[in-house]
């Protein structure tokens, strides 16, 4: 595809690989300065460029991809003070890589729209390794041509696109998966911990779980701390962690949906973050829950 003009805002460990990859397919890629921002010198040496606001950021791109942590960073970097739709071009594409809730979403992407603006939710899933990789999974919401215009950009960082419906319906989706991937780790999580106490061997717990029915994903993402106290498989703070729990329990609330179990994962969260601090990493889950046993109810 020819050079694009692109915006991003929020490189984290998630952003990072997909500016990256951006960049390396050849794309003008200009990043706004922040102090969250994971180092810059590699982005910068291959040809990035730095933005100190979101104005003039979005004065220079006609697609900007946001990364940040949720509802409330998008809404500021959108709508609030110095925020970039006030210098927004027409027929500029928003689209919001972040986790949020849908209602938000669909706010925001009213807001784009009435000042000429275009916009798609574009949240992704997987972890800092397939963003470095280019292999993200990508759960998109919004008009199905602008989706199609778009999808060549997004495959630039992403190796699965799906199109879950229009605006907001990738959102949604994003806060199933999370509920259901991060449900899937707090169950295995305290299964470990209760393992440790009753002293069964870490080896024969995680081979007798991927032999049955508790392999898959979530097992293969904790096997490493279970292990050997390594939590590569999962660079995912608990905070964070949290944060989409309480979003999935707020959209569920919305609809009436049943939340039981849900409402007891996020609770396990919310007293790890407690426990452990907002920059714990989810597979430390196991070790904060063999600490406090029943204590963590």
């Amino acid at each position: 595809m020819n050079p694009l003009r692109l915006g991003m805002i929020g490189i984290g460990l998630m952003g990072h690989g997909i500016a990256t990859n951006l960049v390396k397919h050849g794309h003008q890629l200009t990043v706004l300065e922040h102090p969250g921002n994971q180092p810059l010198d590699a982005l910068l040496a291959a040809g990035a460029r730095t933005a100190a606001t979101p104005a003039a950021l979005v004065a220079d791109a006609d697609y900007v991809i946001l990364c940040v942590t949720g509802s409330p960073q998008v809404e500021a970097v959108l709508v609030g003070d110095g925020g970039l739709l006030k210098a927004i071009k027409p027929g500029t594409v928003i689209i919001d890589c972040s986790t949020s809730i849908p209602d938000s979403t669909l706010r925001m992407a009213k807001a784009v729209q009435q000042t000429g603006g275009r916009f798609l939710d574009a949240p992704m899933t997987r972890t800092p390794k397939e963003a470095a990789e280019g292999r993200l999974n990508l759960l998109v919401g919004g008009d199905a041509a602008l989706f199609d215009e778009c999808r060549p950009l997004l495959a630039c960082f992403a190796e699965n696109i799906t199109h879950a419906g229009g605006v907001g319906a990738g959102h949604g989706m994003k806060l199933l998966h999370n509920y259901v991937s991060l449900g899937s780790v707090a169950l295995i999580a305290e299964a470990a911990a209760c393992a440790r106490r009753a002293g069964v061997s870490a080896d024969v717990f995680v081979d007798v779980l991927a032999k049955g029915g508790g392999g898959g994903v979530a097992l293969e993402r904790l096997k490493p701390f279970i292990l050997n106290g390594d939590t590569s498989g999962l660079r995912f703070a608990m905070s964070n962690a949290q944060k989409d729990l309480g979003y999935y329990t707020q959209m569920a609330d919305g609809f009436d949906a049943a939340q039981r179990i849900a409402e007891a994962v996020y609770g396990t969260y919310a007293g790890a973050v407690e426990q452990g601090g907002v920059q714990c990493l989810v597979p430390e889950l196991v070790a904060l829950l063999a600490e406090s046993g029943g204590k963590a109810r």
